[in-house]
């Protein structure tokens, strides 16, 4: 029975045709998860959301939610940290970090990973990708959910202690992790925020973490963002002619996403940076941080990479454009 779940939902992944852009083609999945999906009984009854828990939910719902907000979204966040007992544990270099990812909504860690644990990593990935246990999704991109097959990545990496509990210090709550996405080349991805794919309901209360697993220049596409752009107001489809309806995800919906954020980068003349990184290095953004791949200009070069997202506890969790609820492993 195992075997035959997993194998549709190797299928799912790679399937491109008219059914995902029908709203109930999630509703039924959503169905089918419903033991992941559980826990929003209680927080639909707290946030007074009058709907299915496998219904459809996005911005539209949840605009009453506004409180609270991550203590780092505060004007007064550096003084409420210092005034936090961990906050005096971290060292001086740590805490330099985080007032960095207060003001400019991104800290670097350089060599979090041991060189070799990366080696092992890439190696153990590329075995998965060889057993045919992980494959790209329908986008050919992207290596979704390593951690469950990869003691390597769910260890040192996704449920890193000493990774976690920085996580939780800067949301401010325990945190939950959420999925994993591999990378064996650039993303080329335009400028976004994870808000619109990771949405949470008060806002602010997802963040992620990337690894470089391999060096990253200005040739293999390497990420890049907008430092101070987490202070922007979050965007939804509220916002752009997403062309969704009651019942269909609007035809070409993200690139009318994407198309709005370019827009909005020219009009406020925000300056673009770059991760140089090298092997372990490891990048932590705010949930609406826009960022993104620069083109691959050297082609065929590799950027191996990994991403990590985390959700803060007892907040909702969606998706803004599909509208549909995350699946969450609350175990």
């Amino acid at each position: 029975m195992y075997q035959i779940h997993s194998d549709i939902k190797k299928l799912a992944q790679k399937y491109t045709g008219i059914l995902r852009s029908l709203k109930l083609t999630y509703v039924i999945n959503n169905f089918l998860n419903r033991n992941h999906l559980q826990h929003n009984k209680a927080l639909y009854k707290k946030y007074e959301i009058k709907k299915s828990i496998y219904s459809p939910l996005g911005r539209k719902d949840v605009s009453h939610i506004n409180h609270p907000t991550p203590w780092l979204d505060n004007e007064d966040a550096l003084d409420l940290a210092k005034k936090h007992e961990q906050f005096q544990k971290f060292t001086s270099e740590m805490k330099a970090q985080i007032k960095q990812f207060v003001e400019e909504g991104y800290l670097i860690l350089k060599g979090f990973l041991d060189v070799n644990v990366v080696n092992e990593i890439n190696v153990e990935v590329q075995k998965l990708m060889d057993d045919q246990k992980l494959d790209f999704n329908y986008g050919g991109k992207k290596i979704v959910e390593s951690y469950k097959w990869s003691p390597l990545v769910n260890e040192h990496f996704f449920r890193n202690r000493e990774l976690l509990e920085l996580l939780e210090f800067l949301l401010g709550r325990p945190v939950i992790p959420f999925h994993t996405i591999n990378f064996l080349e650039g993303s080329e991805q335009r400028a976004h925020s994870d808000s619109i794919h990771m949405a949470t309901a008060p806002e602010g209360f997802m963040i992620a973490a990337w690894v470089a697993l391999e060096n990253t220049d200005a040739g293999n596409g390497p990420l890049f963002f907008y430092p101070g752009t987490h202070r922007l107001p979050y965007i939804s489809c509220l916002d752009y002619d997403s062309g969704n309806s009651k019942y269909l995800i609007g035809e070409n919906s993200y690139k009318k996403y994407e198309n709005y954020i370019s827009e909005l980068i020219k009009e406020q003349g925000l300056k673009k940076e770059y991760f140089h990184a090298e092997p372990g290095d490891l990048l932590i953004w705010h949930a609406n941080l826009l960022h993104g791949g620069d083109p691959i200009f050297e082609r065929g070069r590799s950027r191996k990479s990994m991403v990590a997202h985390y959700f803060g506890k007892d907040v909702l969790c969606f998706h803004e454009i599909s509208q549909r609820p995350a699946l969450l492993n609350l175990k």
